[in-house]
């Protein structure tokens, strides 16, 4: 499984401090990290869970390279099933309108999985199941907007602080008279865990203010999302203009190539953890 984890990110869900992670991984090669383009150790589910079992078994009274080898005798615990069991939980939730019960659903998600792999696996298809249909059925319609406001909620307390640290600024927003940002956000998350900080203006921005927050903040990138091609309909200039001076990138279903091209821009990957990758 690819990683998205920072060891920050990865210390603060096993409660294990990131020198004693270090010293694991030297000493026993308990963590198998990936390493991104940028030099950034990246941890995956599987480390979360070799973690947890290597404290159980330290909790014990097992020494620590005992412990260190019976958790890596250990299957990984982040396969499919326990990924359908959580998709089913929220699925259900939502499908009852039932905010308890998804609340309940979304913090055994985020607990069991790390945030890119609960986007991943769980929170993003949740989503795009919910969003088929919702144009001809009001009960569709109603989830649709539970899910939404349920889901943003959440995803935007994680993302707070995104803006900390020393790493190259990403200024995100979506097109004019575009609400739909589930997919912005998830992109920002994984740039953030990619050592990036993200200044994030949000649905229906105006390419007008969009030019201004980018001269106030000399970002590195600046990536425009809409889900329909008319939303980005007569903007070409701006783009343009936007993309002389800095790097432009498009993303969501409403952005193509032919438009990327004609301004001067790129063109992200659908999925947001390839988007965040390819930059």
């Amino acid at each position: 499984m690819r990683g998205y984890l920072r060891i920050g990110e990865l210390s603060r869900r096993t409660g294990v401090s990131e020198t004693t992670l270090r010293a694991w991984e030297r000493r026993y090669a308990l963590l198998r990290p990936e390493r991104s383009e940028g030099g950034f150790r990246l941890y995956a589910d599987d480390d979360v869970a070799r973690v947890r079992s290597m404290q159980d078994h330290l909790e014990r009274g097992v020494s620590a390279s005992e412990a260190a080898r019976l958790a890596l005798d250990e299957p990984a615990t982040s396969g499919v099933a326990p990924v359908e069991g959580l998709v089913n939980e929220l699925s259900a939730a939502i499908e009852a309108l039932d905010d308890v019960a998804a609340q309940t659903a979304l913090d055994r998600t985020l607990g069991t999985l790390t945030v890119a792999g609960a986007l991943r696996d769980v929170l993003l298809p949740v989503m795009r199941d919910v969003g088929r249909g919702w144009e001809d059925d009001q009960a569709a319609i109603a989830r649709e907007h539970f899910a939404t406001n349920l889901v943003r909620g959440r995803l935007l307390a994680l993302a707070r602080g995104w803006d900390l640290g020393g790493g190259p600024r990403a200024l995100l927003a979506c097109a004019p008279e575009e609400q739909h940002d589930l997919g912005l956000i998830a992109f920002g998350l994984a740039l953030r865990s990619r050592g990036w900080r993200i200044t994030y203006l949000g649905p229906m921005t105006p390419v007008t203010t969009l030019a201004e927050a980018a001269r106030l903040t000399e970002p590195a990138l600046i990536v425009l999302s809409s889900s329909l091609e008319q939303r980005l309909e007569g903007s070409d200039g701006e783009l343009s203009g936007l993309a002389s001076g800095f790097r432009l990138a498009l993303g969501g279903p409403g952005s193509t190539e032919e438009l990327a091209s004609r301004v001067g821009a790129e063109l992200l990957p659908p999925d947001p953890f390839d988007a965040a990758a390819s930059v």
